[in-house]
């Protein structure tokens, strides 16, 4: 088994309400659909550890993680912004969101296996150093990468990002870190309404105009995101698998198909290859139309395995 599935059913008790779009659903969707495709059973399957304080200490400051802890409820929703909410069930989500990515990286580091799908919310590339947005909490794949950083010594950890936003969080946390480079596509103009202004040789932000069909989508990967990988040489891959620019996703305004993501897992993993001893953590982030999501994650998966 090459691949390990890691997730946890805490994910499925984050609730921010009956309407809310991040909703426990869009995990059962990946699931029922990695079970119907026949993929599921050559899974590594896991459960996610509770993350520990100093692996989120790592990259989160100490006065948000005592905030969040403190604001948490016993009953009820609370407003952390205009669209993220905290259940009483949402921090030990998000601490197991977080160590389902610390346990990726150890299989992966460790040779158990050659990479790992962690099937986890709520998501967290939003998520700053000292502040909770966009439906998330702690930057889970950013904890990943300090732990890999730290935990083996790595020099060089890239991210590649293809949700339809901008991984604002995690340019927050690592913008500054030049052994962590980062890729990522986004819409823009779109929320959070970044990106567009980085100037550095690790941070490599694509900005995509609304209506980005395919072609122009692997166009520009072909000509900023492989060359910057290829020269920067990674020693792992960690991937911010948001599935929100699919076509069917009406929260955004790309147009990718099921397909687009199966060829760009094929470029990672193709770089992994070469530089990184195949070693890919990927961690789900957006998508919201639940059967293009079901779909798009299982294309992606399937090339994991090597299907």
């Amino acid at each position: 088994m090459q691949t390990a599935y890691i997730t946890h059913s805490a994910c499925l008790k984050h609730s921010m309400g009956t309407d809310h779009p991040e909703s426990p659903a869009r995990l059962r969707a990946i699931e029922d659909q990695l079970i119907a495709s026949g993929i599921f059973p050559l899974l590594q399957q896991h459960q996610a550890p509770r993350v520990t304080p100093q692996q989120l200490a790592r990259i989160h400051s100490e006065s948000y993680l005592r905030s969040i802890e403190t604001v948490a409820p016993q009953d009820g929703l609370i407003s952390l912004d205009a669209d993220t909410f905290m259940n009483p069930f949402t921090l030990e989500a998000a601490y197991r969101a977080a160590g389902a990515v610390v346990l990726g990286t150890d299989l992966v580091m460790t040779g158990k296996v050659e990479n790992a799908f962690c099937n986890i919310r709520p998501p967290g590339h939003h998520a700053t150093y000292d502040r909770a947005m966009g439906f998330c909490f702690f930057n889970n794949v950013a904890v990943g990468v300090a732990h890999a950083l730290a935990q083996y010594e790595l020099k060089r950890v890239a991210i590649a990002d293809f949700d339809v936003h901008h991984g604002n969080g995690t340019e927050d946390i690592f913008k500054h870190d030049s052994r962590v480079m980062l890729c990522s596509t986004f819409q823009h103009p779109f929320y959070p309404f970044c990106g567009t202004d980085s100037s550095s040789d690790h941070i490599i932000n694509v900005p995509l105009a609304a209506g980005t069909d395919s072609l122009a989508f692997r166009s520009a990967v072909t000509q900023y995101w492989l060359p910057a990988l290829e020269s920067f040489q990674p020693e792992i891959i960690f991937i911010s698998a948001g599935f929100d620019a699919h076509r069917e996703d009406d929260m955004a305004h790309l147009n990718l198909i099921e397909s687009d993501y199966a060829w760009i897992t094929e470029q990672i993993k193709m770089i992994a290859g070469k530089y990184a001893h195949k070693r890919i953590v990927s961690v789900l982030e957006g998508g919201y139309a639940l059967h293009a999501l079901g779909r798009s994650a299982t294309a992606h998966i399937k090339v994991l395995c090597g299907l």
